[in-house]
């Protein structure tokens, strides 16, 4: 290949439309995303790219796809998915710290091969939150483990993370300007860098089993979260435990009662579902009756609920096979809600309101001037600034509110969840996997089928869709595609590279070369973000490829993978998503992300070379 290539203008404004990009990413004085856009409008003035080109980037495969994923991520968190799997994991740890970090850590990271990082972090964040306050460990030991292994997971599929889905369109875009005499490139296949991606993810593993937890444990012994269950609500108002469903049998005392005097039963935990007849509900109301077979859904500790199934000759089961649904975190929880001195409840007991018969609403507490009453609770007249503790499915509470009788102060999921359609959603985002798998059509048009099948089944509404898009990623990516367009098509791309080689030792190593066009894709991601490093580097890979006479390919996928490899600072996304909530510093996050990433940049090098 030839390296002796004249600087021209346009190679010079290329270069130097690079540089402004990344010093304005740097200094962070303008949104990354307004800085995109004066890129793309200053690549069309320039003429750099074609004017019916500029804006391609828009209707490119990558983009098409980024969108598809994060639609198919909300449709799965809309069925509560994620909130079943932590109840799954809290199961198979059985209480030991090392394995449900093993076991919550290695299934992020499978989730994250095909939903995008952001998304899966997104939704793991309540998970490890309900994991940390259920096991007393820390969240400083928990979200750093997590997000690294949603990094490294995120490339055992081409759809795993932006760079990934990035590199194929990069790839085609390339072929218009190798040299004559090299062979085309070749898109990747959907699970091309899997074997990568598995070394990756366990490496990740490895590392904080064996040494990165030390880093982050807390040596004055003082955790992020509260220790026990559901911390804030047992030490505010003692109410605590986990929810077990009792099956009524026909020696039963509670034959017959209803489910009020249950209730009353001396040692009775909080009773707050029913089914009876094969009709399951949340909030029963009082006068709901209890027959052989009914399935109470009981909240309290283990050793009450225990006790009281044993006298009341019950079978305790802790494993939700009825109420699974309805207890669903996504779908149904503790609030408060204060009563304001307009609301019509003043003066009225939640017996007259017969607030779980009307409302859905489960009163299990009132915090008055400081005094929190549990005994008879439901006989308690309310007053003008009552802080009411309720157990409800969210759109029942959000109803409820909507009168203005009660203000719920508690942050809770206003979309509408849909777990009844886990099934359905596990069966379409499958068909969309495998459509992709076959290779008989583009990723793009393989995912939006999910997508498409989504909405028709009702798992997502049309606007829900649109939501769940992050259009600043969208909108970053568009508009700065056409730079690494313009990056190979001027030559400036082949001019670094073949300047590049030229100052090297005669005979260095692929291997080497591919070393250290990864560490500078990963310092480049730390200042121009993932997408920015990897529409930079990639032409200029598949340059320094051609000229060493190495695999273009291998070179570019070094690069789309070096792409996601920061751990040290919010430049990435996941990073920066668990900084605020586990309170890492800076220092903290060099000390356990930097060795962590050069044992990254070396195992994506190694095992490129092994499969290229």
């Amino acid at each position: 290949m030839e390296t002796a290539l004249t600087l021209t203008t346009d190679m010079k404004l290329v270069l130097g439309l690079v540089g402004f990009t990344m010093a304005m990413f740097l200094f962070e004085r303008i949104r990354a995303d307004v800085v995109a856009l004066v890129v793309l409008v200053l690549l069309g003035l320039s003429g750099l790219v074609e004017p019916d080109e500029i804006f391609n980037g828009f209707s490119s495969n990558a983009v098409m796809s980024i969108i598809a994923t994060m639609i198919l991520g909300a449709g799965l968190d809309r069925t509560g998915a994620l909130n079943r799997l932590a109840g799954w994991l809290l199961r198979r740890a059985r209480g030991v710290e090392q394995r449900l970090l093993l076991l919550t850590t290695a299934v992020a990271g499978l989730n994250s091969s095909f939903m995008q990082n952001p998304s899966v972090m997104a939704l793991y964040m309540p998970v490890a939150s309900r994991l940390s306050s259920r096991t007393g460990l820390p969240l400083t030991r928990l979200l750093l483990p997590i997000a690294a292994a949603i990094v490294m997971g995120g490339g055992l599929t081409m759809v795993g993370n932006s760079p990934l889905i990035l590199l194929n369109d990069l790839l085609m875009a390339a072929n218009d300007n190798l040299p004559s005499g090299a062979a085309t490139l070749e898109p990747l296949k959907m699970f091309a860098p899997l074997p990568i991606g598995v070394a990756l993810l366990a490496a990740s593993l490895a590392y904080f089993h064996f040494f990165g937890d030390r880093l982050l444990r807390d040596e004055d012994g003082k955790g992020a979260t509260p220790a026990r269950t559901q911390s804030y609500f047992s030490q505010a108002y003692g109410i605590d435990g986990d929810v077990y469903e009792l099956t009524v049998t026909a020696d039963s005392p509670l034959v017959g009662m209803s489910l009020g005097e249950a209730e009353a039963l001396r040692g009775a935990p909080l009773l707050l579902a029913l089914k009876s007849d094969s009709e399951s509900r949340l909030a029963p109301p009082a006068d709901a009756r209890i027959w052989v077979g009914s399935v109470l859904g009981a909240m309290g500790p283990r050793t009450q609920v225990a006790d009281f199934a044993q006298n009341n000759f019950l079978r305790l089961s802790a494993r939700l096979r009825n109420f699974a649904d309805l207890f669903n975190p996504s779908r149904a929880g503790i609030s408060e809600a204060v009563i304001p001195a307009t609301s019509q409840f003043i003066g009225k007991t939640g017996r007259d309101l017969q607030l779980r018969k009307v409302l859905g609403l489960s009163l299990l507490a009132v915090n008055r001037d400081k005094k929190v009453l549990r005994e008879n609770v439901r006989d308690v007249p309310l007053r003008a600034g009552d802080m009411l503790v309720l157990h409800s499915i969210w759109t029942d509470l959000a109803d409820a509110a909507g009168d203005k009788n009660l203000v719920v102060v508690t942050d809770y999921p206003k979309g509408e969840q849909r777990p009844h359609k886990l099934k359905i959603a596990l069966a379409i985002f499958t068909v969309s996997m495998l459509l992709a798998l076959s290779s008989r059509l583009p990723v793009s048009i393989a995912l939006m089928t999910g997508v498409a099948g989504m909405l028709i089944a009702g798992v997502l509404h049309i606007d829900e869709a649109y939501a769940a898009i992050n259009w600043k990623t969208v909108f970053l990516m568009a508009c700065l595609i056409p730079l690494g367009w313009a990056m190979d098509s001027s030559g400036a791309a082949a001019w670094v590279a073949g300047h590049s080689i030229e100052q090297l030792p005669a005979g260095t190593p692929d291997w080497l070369l591919q070393v250290a066009v990864g560490l500078l894709t990963t310092v480049f991601s730390l200042v121009i973000s993932h997408v920015g490093a990897t529409i930079v580097m990639v032409p200029l890979a598949i340059n320094l490829a051609l000229a060493a006479d190495g695999n273009p390919t291998a070179f570019a996928l070094v690069v789309a993978l070096s792409a996601s490899n920061n751990f040290m600072t919010s430049s990435n996304p996941v990073i920066s998503m668990v900084t605020g909530p586990a309170g890492y510093s800076g220092k903290e996050l060099w000390k356990v992300g930097g060795p962590l990433s050069l044992i990254y940049t070396l195992i994506a090098v190694a095992m490129v070379n092994l499969m290229y």
